[in-house]
């Protein structure tokens, strides 16, 4: 069986005795590079390296590892060349003069080497045992680099972790003396790439929540998120407690997300085709349809019968993060297949919002609002790919719809409709272009009066970067992490909070058993039948990567509704006493799904391995 690898980790450590090695064995810093004697920036950086070994002295061990460059043969020639060398000394001796003798590797540098080393210059023309394991020094190596992720030279490992910063002598030597700042940016940076840290986070915050209401300091909890403030200009006030401007500012941002998502996946994401996009809209449809039928069949007329909408919604956060933590067990496809499924359900939630969930309607700020959308698309239609206005017009747009009297978040997604995704870039063009700029500065290196690249050089890298990446595609890379890190859990702070006291359950039975049944029973009935229709009626296909019962164990996490059920019941709910029994019923309700969901799962991954054992028996046997 062979081990995973983590992402971004070495694949072995340091061996003193096949590696190539500077320094004590027991020093407390490792450095490894991956690198060639033809690439230019293994060149530059052999000069970083030597200055960090100066400052930091047996404190850090380098290795040096090849990865030649697979278009160039003088590469590999050049690796096998210094593995010929009989001594440790030998391979540094040529190591060095193979990084610094010309300008970049020529004939003549492999000619100079193979005469210090004793060996002929046409040496890798020989079938030599010397040669062989010269060669098979360097394939290993090669197949290391693989195994540790490696895609390009120089690439370095500090004490086995990939290090992704910049190459200079006092970036180097901060990230291998692990500086405050280093360790704060590199554990926040694993976490961030941990598939369940949306979802810890959210956690973290609900629970939270709940211990700081249920605590002594309960009241003033309570109190901070109906502190008011604003801004003001003469006579004109505009004030909102700060549990609004978390509901109907900051989740803005959320939406905005969400928006972009959808635009994303409707054009070259899973939704872009018909074929691809009709088994997750199905099963999102009826995710949302029979919650909300159930909901209405258990409450009768009357003061809760407009909650219906508060077990239609899933959360994705939740949701993929438990698929994560399950990691292999889950096929890849449907991991895809939930994540689409979320995406429709959050368009649903948004309409469900906007529609029924809003107050009284004002046609003039309504008005103003499409005026601002008419300026969004005249933006978009003429091809402005700067963000600065389209985010001035998106606030003016989320006032006039929050003075409107429509939800004030449905702003983020109209927002998100309009910022532009350009046609890819002509990424050969672009990188020799950028090389050309960076070739040309290089060799002003060294000169009077000279201190760095010039403005011009900068500006025109910084317009190349700017093309290589959409408005739409940068926004959701900044947003997307503020929205999971940040809004979320600031929101479910600000919701999650409920008293828990018995008075809560007198009378509310009825409402806490209808959202219940409507997450946990209804969502994963609605998802797996509604997903069976539309394959029996030859609208969709499922993938055969996975077996109907793991879709039903997706279908009973997309019962964890959470933050889009907390913030519809919000909505629906104006009495404290409601929306505390409604609170408490959406997380039993999730658990109860997160617990069936997971069981599904994983059971249907062990039932799949019982069935495969006997199957690949029989195939060894034949």
């Amino acid at each position: 069986m062979q081990l995973m690898i983590p992402p971004g980790r070495l694949d072995r450590p340091v061996d003193h005795k096949t590696d190539h090695v500077l320094g004590p064995a027991d020093a407390e810093i490792t450095l490894v590079e991956y690198g060639s004697y033809a690439c230019p920036h293994c060149r530059a950086a052999n000069e970083r390296i030597a200055q960090a070994r100066d400052q930091l002295g047996d404190r850090v061990c380098y290795a040096f590892r090849h990865r030649p460059l697979t278009d160039n043969s003088l590469s590999f020639r050049a690796a096998e060349l210094a593995e010929l060398a009989q001594t440790p000394e030998a391979f540094w001796s040529a190591h060095i003069k193979l990084m610094t003798r010309s300008m970049q590797l020529t004939e003549d540098d492999l000619v100079a080497v193979a005469s210090d080393l004793g060996v002929s210059a046409d040496f890798a023309l020989g079938d030599s045992d010397a040669v062989r394991r010269a060669r098979a020094r360097v394939e290993a190596d090669v197949a290391s680099s693989r195994a540790s992720g490696v895609r390009f030279t120089p690439t370095f490992y500090i004490n086995r972790r990939r290090y992704d910063g910049p190459w200079d002598e006092s970036s180097l030597v901060d990230a291998m003396l692990g500086t405050l700042g280093h360790r704060v940016r590199t554990a926040a940076l694993d976490f961030a790439s941990w598939g369940p840290s949306a979802g810890i986070l959210l956690v973290l915050a609900t629970v939270a929540a709940i211990v700081l209401t249920n605590s002594p300091i309960g009241p003033a909890f309570e109190a901070l998120w109906h502190q008011e403030f604003g801004a003001s200009l003469g006579d004109a006030t505009f004030r909102m407690s700060i549990l609004h401007w978390v509901n109907d500012g900051l989740l803005t941002v959320f939406f905005l997300v969400v928006g972009l998502e959808v635009k994303r996946e409707m054009t070259v994401g899973h939704l872009a085709s018909r074929r691809s996009a009709a088994l997750p809209i199905a099963a999102a449809l009826g995710g949302m349809v029979v919650p909300a039928l159930l909901y209405a069949l258990v409450i009768p007329a009357g003061p809760w019968s407009h909650g219906w909408g508060v077990p239609m919604a899933t959360d994705t956060a939740f949701a993929i993060a438990l698929i994560a933590v399950m990691g292999a067990r889950v096929p890849v496809e449907l991991r895809i297949f939930l994540t689409a499924a979320a995406i429709v359900d959050d368009i649903g939630a948004i309409v469900v919002v906007a529609v029924f969930y809003s107050g009284d309607l004002h046609p003039g700020y309504l008005a103003a609002a499409a005026a601002v959308v008419v300026a969004l698309a005249l933006l978009s239609r003429s091809r402005v790919y700067v963000l600065s206005p389209y985010i001035l017009l998106g606030v003016a747009l989320w006032a006039f719809v929050y003075a409107g009297g429509l939800h004030a978040t449905l702003a983020g997604v109209v927002l998100a409709l309009f910022i532009p995704t350009r046609p890819p870039a002509n990424l050969a063009a672009l990188m020799t272009q950028a090389s050309t700029i960076i070739a040309a500065e290089a060799r002003h290196e060294g000169e009077v009066l000279r201190h760095g690249p010039s403005t011009p050089a900068l500006h025109a890298l910084d317009a190349i970067y700017d093309r290589l990446e959409s408005p739409a595609d940068r926004l959701l890379r900044h947003a997307g992490a503020r929205s999971s890190y940040a809004v979320l859990p600031i929101f479910a702070l600000a919701n999650s909070g409920v008293a828990i006291n018995p008075g809560v359950f007198v009378g509310h039975g009825w409402l806490m058993a209808a959202i219940v049944a409507g997450l946990a029973i209804g969502k994963p009935l609605g998802v797996f039948l509604a997903a069976a229709a539309a394959v029996r009626a030859g609208i969709a296909v499922k993938p055969a990567e996975y077996t109907w019962r793991q879709l039903a164990g997706a279908g009973a996490l997309a019962g964890i509704g959470f933050t889009m059920s907390l913030f519809i019941a919000g909505q629906a709910f104006p009495s404290a006493t409601d929306f505390s029994a409604a609170k408490i019923a959406v997380f039993a309700a999730s658990i109860l799904s997160a617990v069936v969901g997971t069981a599904l799962l994983w059971g249907a991954s062990r039932q799949e391995l019982i069935e495969e054992a006997p199957q690949s028996a029989s195939m060894q046997v034949s």
